[in-house]
């Protein structure tokens, strides 16, 4: 079983992030999508200052499981790091594409990860399954 994530990208730039397993929200529309896991406005949330500089942030996010890591993209302290920058112009560009959302957000994810310790690793080869057994397969199929 494979799992990916999905992204919800509003017409403001801000975004959600959806599991999908195997393929099976494709055929979802991203309304449907945002209907699942309800945008909280911005304005409702209170503004979080960067850790590092008290300056506004860009974007916050919980690092992958297990790691206790919380993403911050900062326009002061990360316009030196390339996925970070490459990341911030994405979000101001009002003709962005939604389509480079995830390409993006993974190498931000990378860098931002690999600044705190952590690397990613590589998928593992999920290996071949082993022929069904001859009782399982129906008469005169096989």
């Amino acid at each position: 079983m494979s799992f990916t994530w999905r992204y919800v990208v509003r017409p403001d730039g801000s975004f959600c992030r959806v599991g999908n397993v195997d393929g099976s929200l494709d055929n979802t529309s991203d309304e449907e999508l945002a209907r699942f896991n309800p945008a909280r406005h911005i304005e409702e949330q209170p503004a979080r200052p960067c850790s590092r500089c008290g300056g506004e942030l860009v974007l916050h996010w919980n690092g992958p499981l297990v790691t206790r890591v919380w993403m911050e993209l900062c326009p002061a302290c990360d316009a030196h790091r390339p996925a970070a920058r490459a990341f911030m112009q994405w979000h101001r560009d009002p003709d962005r594409d939604p389509a480079a959302l995830p390409s993006l957000f993974e190498d931000w994810e990378t860098e931002t990860m690999r600044a705190h310790g952590w690397v990613r690793g590589q998928e593992p080869e999920v290996p071949d399954s082993p022929p069904a057994h001859p009782a399982l397969v129906p008469r005169g199929q096989g």
